[in-house]
């Protein structure tokens, strides 16, 4: 059985597992992985299991305590969690080490630092660690490398790459690796038992998913599956047409509604789904390399491409879908993004205001 109803990572639970029962927990941690593999939960769920009055074998708590009903809640005094605002870009100094007038006596930092309310063990976790400005991540340094006796400081981001070199040295890295198909798609299954999903759906969903639930969660929306065959062909096609892939794509993001987090997840998977398709063209091009998704392999392999054109066509779509984790407006993302293809190669060094 997966570890507290946690899929794809029982490794990694039992290395914690492992280190609790020798009493070698460290002090901070680092969970690298792309977005929907789970980092997020499985960091909830130890810091559950952490603060567990009756913790069992296998770092399993008991889900019957008041602890563990606290943490369940949300409400455990012990469990200090913080995530990037919606609206902002970034984390906020201000959540760690508290605003100007009260500097070090709120925040993060000296939370952590109190003793624990009602058990042995105190837990931060630091959602979107990818959106720590320097300033923050500066400020967490000390706390990192010098965490109080029992505390366990974990930090969730995407890839190693988009952290301060300073807070890697300071953390234990811990990299979840994309769920396997079967497991997406089982899991979506769950989530949806009693509705009429057609299975080819869910199987689409989960073949598309690229290990990532959040990711298929997303395609099970038949317009979002349709889109992304749609716009796979429109990046086989040459000439590319910019302008009715732009009004095609501002048409997917709009039907999400008003609110900005399902618009940015849609834009997410039109980009997302072009870096795979770049990628897959490159590879076939460089090693005649065939995609198993059926979606991608005939458009990537119906006629020859310009290898240099499809790289600076890739470093575009990276360069959008990293401006779209800083909250920059879809339309104009997707303005940028349709005129940087149709001439990539004279587009490599712009840039988005």
């Amino acid at each position: 059985m997966a570890w507290q109803g946690i899929e794809g990572h029982d490794a990694i639970a039992h290395r914690f597992a492992a280190a609790a029962e020798r009493g070698r927990v460290g002090g901070s941690y680092l969970f690298v992985g792309q977005p929907g593999v789970g980092k997020s939960t499985f960091a909830l769920a130890l810091a559950k299991a952490f603060a567990c009055h009756a913790v069992g074998p296998g770092l399993v708590p008991c889900g019957r305590c008041a602890s563990c009903m606290q943490a369940d809640a949300g409400s455990h005094p012990d469990i200090d969690v913080v995530a990037k605002p919606e609206d902002r870009a970034s984390i906020p100094l201000e959540t760690f080490i508290g605003p100007p007038d009260n500097r070090m006596r709120e925040g993060l930092c000296w939370r952590i630092k109190l003793r624990p309310a009602v058990g042995v063990r105190k837990t931060a976790i630091v959602l979107d660690a990818d959106a720590l400005l320097d300033e923050a991540a500066n400020c967490l340094l000390k706390t990192l490398e010098e965490p109080p006796e029992g505390a366990v400081i974990i930090l969730v981001g995407t890839s190693l790459e988009r952290q301060l070199p300073t807070i890697r040295s300071r953390c234990q890295t811990i990299r979840f690796a994309p769920l396997d198909g079967g497991v997406v798609r089982d899991i979506l299954a769950r989530e949806h038992a009693g509705e009429t999903i057609a299975p080819a759906l869910l199987d689409a969903a989960a073949a598309a998913s690229g290990g990532s639930l959040a990711r298929g969660r997303l395609l099970l929306d038949p317009a979002v599956t349709a889109f992304r065959a749609t716009l796979i062909q429109a990046l086989a096609r040459r000439p590319l047409r910019g302008v009715e892939l732009a009004r095609e794509t501002i048409a997917l993001v709009d039907a999400a509604g008003k609110e900005a987090p399902p618009r940015r997840a849609r834009l997410r998977v039109v980009l997302e789904t072009a870096v795979e398709f770049f990628r897959a063209a490159i590879r076939h091009e460089a090693a005649g390399d065939r995609p198993a998704d059926p979606v991608l392999a005939e458009p990537v392999a119906g006629q020859p491409a310009d290898t240099d054109e499809l790289l600076a066509a890739l470093q575009q779509t990276l360069t959008c879908l990293a401006a779209v984790e800083r909250n920059a407006n879809p339309a104009a993302v997707i303005d940028a993004w349709t005129a940087m293809l149709e001439e990539p190669r004279l587009a490599q060094s712009a840039r988005l205001a």
